[in-house]
């Protein structure tokens, strides 16, 4: 099939340089950034393509409306927002683009590290305060200590390859074999927990991930150890990370995100009353909350654009 002849709905607003150079290359671009997905599904039928981030769930019975589609592009890294198996058996391809914004969740996940361990957020807040504390906010070095992280793929790697300068040792643990680098030696699970001082999830949330850290798997690590979350919300249980929290287990958080975000990653929740473990991360000194950013650079915005790009012409070159 020419380009000419294939068309394209963004769902998403992204970086202008995606359906620039996707119509340069001889694609009709067409958006809708609005109609709900009801009213989307009316009409998909006639595209061959979708490019979307996170607004709505591709699910089996969108797929169904969507008969002449070849391929869904998902300007992020994950894809738990499609149906992939559905999709797969109805020969439609897969893009997503992890590439894009690795280093930027390697850089944020070292930037949140580095201010957990010496206080910085709880320091600048108590000399703004006009507290000037320095035993009280006494911090600890890196150097020397024994990183693990769950889920080797691009953004650990970037992470272990950010750690490289620190003489940090690198475990890693991931259900694939063979992922190792040089920036990282691969152990099984229960040899990280023996040796981790910090552990920083890298995982999708898929059924196997889902709920990963509770009081059982935290329970399993030998020492106490800081912990950062960049990956998805729901690979967490809060309450249990709270109580760990709570008697010094986990000695402090980076959460990047959180259990309690919506699909879309645009809001926390709606109802009235916030859940207790919430309330507890907001006023933990030793708790780092950022909203879903680790990802989010001015770069990575690009160059995610670029990756999605790159791969539909590749796939119709093909």
């Amino acid at each position: 099939m020419s380009n000419q002849y294939v068309k394209i709905l963004h769902i998403d607003s992204n970086h202008p340089l995606l359906w620039e150079q996707l119509e340069q290359a001889g694609f009709q671009n067409e958006a809708d950034f609005t109609s709900s997905k009801t009213e989307i599904e009316v009409k998909i039928q006639d595209y061959h393509g979708i490019v979307i981030r996170s607004r709505f769930k591709i699910d089996k019975a969108f797929i169904d409306k969507a008969s002449k589609l070849k391929f869904i592009a998902r300007v992020g890294a994950g894809l738990e927002s499609i149906d992939c198996d559905y999709a797969f058996s109805k020969n439609i391809q897969l893009i997503a683009a992890p590439e894009g914004n690795r280093n930027a969740v390697g850089e944020h996940t070292i930037g949140m590290l580095l201010s957990l361990m010496n206080k910085l957020n709880r320091a600048d807040k108590l000399v703004r305060e006009g507290k000037w504390i320095r035993e009280g906010n006494r911090g600890y070095e890196l150097e020397g200590k024994t990183v693990g992280i769950i889920g080797y793929g691009n953004m650990g790697k970037s992470f272990a390859k950010k750690l490289k300068g620190f003489d940090v040792d690198v475990l890693c643990y991931d259900i694939q074999d063979n992922v190792a680098d040089e920036n990282a030696k691969q152990v099984s699970l229960k040899e990280l927990q023996a040796k981790s001082d910090v552990l920083s999830l890298h995982i999708p949330w898929t059924p196997e991930t889902d709920k990963l850290l509770n009081t059982e798997f935290i329970n399993r690590f030998a020492k106490p150890f800081w912990f950062i979350n960049t990956s998805r919300g729901k690979n967490v249980v809060t309450d249990d990370l709270v109580a760990a929290l709570e008697t010094g287990k986990i000695l402090g958080a980076g959460l990047d995100v959180l259990e309690y975000e919506k699909l879309s990653f645009e809001n926390l929740f709606i109802e009235t009353e916030r859940p207790k473990a919430f309330d507890y991360l907001l006023q933990a000194e030793n708790v780092l909350l950022t909203p879903h950013i680790a990802g989010w650079t001015y770069e990575s915005h690009e160059k995610l654009a670029q990756v999605i790009v790159d791969k539909i012409i590749k796939l119709y070159r093909q």
